[in-house]
């Protein structure tokens, strides 16, 4: 059922529109990225939940496409957003490949958004992880979302936008090899079930690869069937299934300083070391989501969307931890450990929506109430002690017998959260004038109970958080002839934590709020686009690492400030050719400590400068069908530890990647084509600390090509 237009794209709309599908021809451009389906129907703005653009939002917001992903050759998450302003995506190296951690605006983001609903996180090991093969669209919405989306960091959210079913048929299968011995087989296939009013899709994936470090392999298995039913007129109804094995995760383990970022008298370490042990490395997870939407038109102006999801998942873990590098500056002990973990989850959002004039006023509002829950059980062991020794620059993989390991510490742990939200949001267009405000109203509930058992003495303990908040938000942005949009808005962030300090109190909740002033530019005629954005953010009652002891419990020290400048641009060349650039600089440092007096201080993690190019050519002529691109990315300088001791050194990175489709040598050929891409051409070493004791390496350069055909 069509639905009016809430609010009129205006020409920036249309250009960046235009742009954001990486294609010459705006008009296929536009008409793409109108039809993206995230939520039942149209396309929903993450930044707003509603059909306002995000170049009409008050805010910064980065929008990567299905067809950027191809062109770069990304294979998960976080390979997506390496090219996003304000983003620091490999907090622990590339080596680790279980989990997307990153940071938006220096704050560390451990919950994703999968089509609008969080994959809620226990605060162990089991982080659920959607494979880029179910991907459409990715966006990043920098700056607080409490005031949509309840718990959530200060710096922004990622919001994973599923592939959806479609009427038009299209199917495609695909092989993939590459560098670590990669194999994979995916597919891809939708269409309308006979003459019926359902649409479906089904994506799969299967897997297979040895890890960056040595002995270690991934292998993952993925199916997501999902279908659309036009129950009625008014009426859409979307079921979703997401199902994902992963029997061999790779590595987790990390490497001293000495030896890597730091040089050591013996020697350097190879990007490939691994410290833990071949008979004592497991990682094995298993998720499954099962969601619904409901999107109901009561009439042309309203509209009502239920979105809810439930999602089972397992994950066990059997791995090892460093101590400190001893004074013979090649051994470590290390410990034994085991986690075993299960998690439900249901979430759900509901959402009605209005469109409402008066006078030269329109308003597009917004009432919600959503709710998500948490059960979540987790066994750990621990052998303590340090007694097994590892030799950095010769390790042993095969040294130890998991039947001989005596856990000396072992806990039980049953955790339970919950959260309930209201919300109210009213978007005003006056002329070529958009505000925004919005109001929301959450409590959230944590009960951990823990049972632990240290030499045979055993002890029981009890947390608890109930807490509420309220969150706000108002925005505003002028739409200037010439295509230059300035705005400002004003945001908050909460952000609940579980668990406690050293002294066993609790932690209280954070919160932050934002202050940003940007430009959005895109003329009507013109071939640049971009966004340049100046935030201010400040978080309260943030947590620290023990400056003293990285081992030892955080704590919650006083307040947090990040500042700085964001640069997104695009620049369409020539019909061929295309131009994306990025830039952040991050001033954050602690402002109060009444703990360690840390006040200066950087956290880790917090690169002051980053950068990225990235290029698109599109061949003509007797190469047309030929697709080059072409990317630079660098990340500055950051701390090597809570103490500001050190940094870990820049880098610079160089990507590549061609496509050719083969339709242009013979009609018989058509659908058929191939794609050669190739990350961090150059092998280039690089690193990522939390402390001295606890570093990774980067990502070593990889190489894959995939044939696929389209039918």
């Amino acid at each position: 059922m069509e639905s009016p237009i809430r609010f009129h794209r205006s020409a920036v709309a249309i250009v960046v529109s235009a742009l954001l599908a990486g294609h010459a021809n705006a008009t296929e451009s536009i008409s793409q990225h109108e039809t993206i389906t995230v939520l039942g129907e149209i396309y929903r703005n993450t930044a707003t939940k509603t059909v306002l653009e995000p170049e009409e939002t008050p805010q910064a917001i980065t929008v990567i496409t299905k067809d950027d992903m191809d062109l770069r050759g990304v294979n998960s998450v976080s390979e997506a957003l390496r090219y996003a302003p304000g983003v620091n995506t490999e907090l622990r190296g590339g080596a680790v490949s279980r989990l997307d951690l990153f940071n938006i605006r220096g704050f560390i983001n451990y919950t994703n958004f999968y089509d609008g609903l969080p994959l809620l996180y226990n605060g162990w090991n089991l982080q659920p992880q959607v494979d880029s093969v179910a991907l459409e669209q990715i966006e990043v919405f920098k700056g607080p979302t409490s005031v949509l989306y309840g718990n959530i960091p200060p710096g922004g959210m990622v919001n994973i936008i599923a592939k959806a079913p479609q009427s038009t048929p299209s199917h495609s299968v695909s092989i993939s090899t590459g560098t670590n011995s990669l194999k994979e087989l995916t597919f891809d296939t939708t269409g309308q079930i006979g003459d019926s009013n359902v649409d479906y899709r089904i994506v799969g994936l299967a897997k297979q690869r040895d890890g960056q470090a040595d002995t270690s392999e991934d292998e993952r298995y993925v199916l997501a069937p999902s279908f659309n039913w036009q129950a009625t007129e008014s009426t859409l109804v979307n079921v979703n299934v997401y199902y994902q094995n992963d029997p061999s995760a790779g590595i987790y383990t990390t490497v001293p300083a000495s030896g890597s970022v730091i040089k050591n008298p013996l020697g350097s370490m190879s990007p490939s070391t691994y410290l833990g042990d071949e008979d004592w490395n497991t990682y094995e997870r298993e998720v499954l989501m099962m969601g619904y939407k409901v999107q109901h038109d009561f009439n042309n102006n309203w509209q009502f969307l239920q979105n809810a999801r439930y999602m089972t998942a397992d994950a066990y873990q059997e791995n090892t931890y460093n101590g400190a590098l001893e004074a013979d500056n090649r051994t470590v002990g290390r410990n034994a450990y085991l986690t075993d973990e299960k998690s439900k989850s249901f979430v759900i959002d509901n959402q009605l929506s209005g469109y409402v004039k008066t006078g030269n006023f329109e308003h597009n509002l917004l009432f919600g109430l959503d709710y998500q829950y948490l059960d979540s059980d987790v066994k750990y062991k621990d052998t303590l002690g340090y007694s097994l020794t590892q030799d950095i620059f010769n390790p042993d993989h095969n040294s130890i017998d998991r039947n001989a390991l005596n856990f000396q510490y072992k806990q039980n742990l049953d955790i339970k959260t919950k959260q309930i939200g209201v919300y109210f949001q009213d978007q005003v267009r006056y002329d070529q004038l958009v505000m925004i405000a919005g109001l929301r109203w959450d409590k959230y509930d944590s009960n951990t109970d823990a049972v632990s058992d240290y030499l045979g003495t055993v002890s029981k303990s009890k947390e608890e958080l109930d807490d509420t908040n309220v969150s706000f938000r108002v925005g505003g942005l002028y739409e200037l002839d010439f295509g230059l949009s300035p705005y400002l808005t004003y945001s908050e962030s909460f952000e609940p934590i579980a668990g406690a300090d050293s002294s066993g109190k609790a932690f209280e909740p954070s919160t932050g709020h934002q202050w940003e002033l940007g430009f959005k530019y895109a003329p009507l005629s013109g071939d640049i686009s971009g966004n340049l954005a100046l935030f201010h953010i400040t978080k309260k009652n943030a947590i620290l690492t023990d400056p003293n002891n990285p081992y030892a419990p955080n704590y919650q020290a006083g307040e947090v400030v990040s500042q700085g400048i964001e640069l997104e641009a695009k620049w369409q060349v020539t019909a061929q050719a295309d131009f994306t650039l990025g830039y952040t600089y991050t001033d954050m440092e602690i402002t109060e400590d009444s703990y360690y007096n840390q006040e200066g201080k950087t956290p880790v993690w917090v690169p002051e400068q980053t950068a990225s190019l990235w290029a698109n050519y599109f061949f003509e002529g007797n190469l047309s069908g030929l697709r080059t691109s072409a990317g630079v990315r660098y990340v500055g300088e950051a701390q090597i530890d809570a103490q500001n001791s050190q940094k870990v050194p820049d880098y610079t990175l160089f990507d590549l990647a061609a496509s050719y489709d083969f339709s242009t040598v013979s009609e018989s050929m058509k659908g058929a084509s191939v794609t050669l891409s190739a990350s961090n051409l150059f092998d280039k070493e690089y690193y990522s600390c939390y402390d001295k004791n606890n570093c990774w390496f980067g990502a070593e350069r990889s190489i894959e090509a995939m044939l696929e055909y389209n039918f």
